[in-house]
């Protein structure tokens, strides 16, 4: 039985919310048509407040063109910049080997004791690296340099031969 009596106190307290909801919207309408519709000064409220709505929507529909239109030039650069881009591919092998050195080998976070060349723009890593991952990142490096065609990845681990050793060590072996 008590708990059928919180069920009606919820829903007159909801209820008189809605009630009081109700009044505070119409109070605020009421007050804004008097005073829009006030004899002496409710005409020039009225032209004043046509005036800055329209005002308002000139501003925002400026600020839309402009930006459009900004979109639109960007675009149009995005895609110029894209059809004239130019790559700039060395002149010969040694220089692309140069290039891979100084732009790859010569940062910081990458490993030493990499022997680097190149012919007709392939170029082929060998030696030993310390990590697996260390493979894979001096591969994807190198195939970022401008002018590289291709790259021969020929770096191992150590304690495994390198794989065009191989079939020699098989042959031989």
């Amino acid at each position: 039985m008590a708990h059928l009596m919180q069920g009606r106190s919820s829903r007159r307290v909801r209820a008189s919310f809605r009630t009081g909801a109700v009044l505070l919207v119409g109070g605020g309408i009421g007050a804004l048509l008097s005073y829009l519709w006030d004899p002496d000064r409710g005409r020039a409220r009225r032209v004043r407040l046509r005036d800055r709505a329209a005002g308002l929507g000139r501003r925002v529909r400026r600020r839309g063109a402009r930006r459009g239109w900004k979109a639109i030039s960007d675009a149009r650069g995005l895609i110029l910049r894209l059809r004239h881009r130019r790559e700039e591919i060395p002149e010969n092998d040694e220089t692309l080997v140069q290039k891979v050195r100084s732009e790859v080998l010569g940062r910081g976070d990458m490993p030493s004791g990499v022997t680097v060349g190149a012919e007709r723009g392939v170029v082929s890593l060998r030696g030993q690296v310390q990590h697996p991952h260390d493979i894979r990142t001096l591969e994807r490096a190198v195939r970022r340099v401008p002018g590289v065609r291709g790259v021969e990845n020929l770096l191992h681990l150590p304690g495994v031969p390198p794989r065009n050793t191989e079939p020699a060590h098989r042959v031989g072996g």
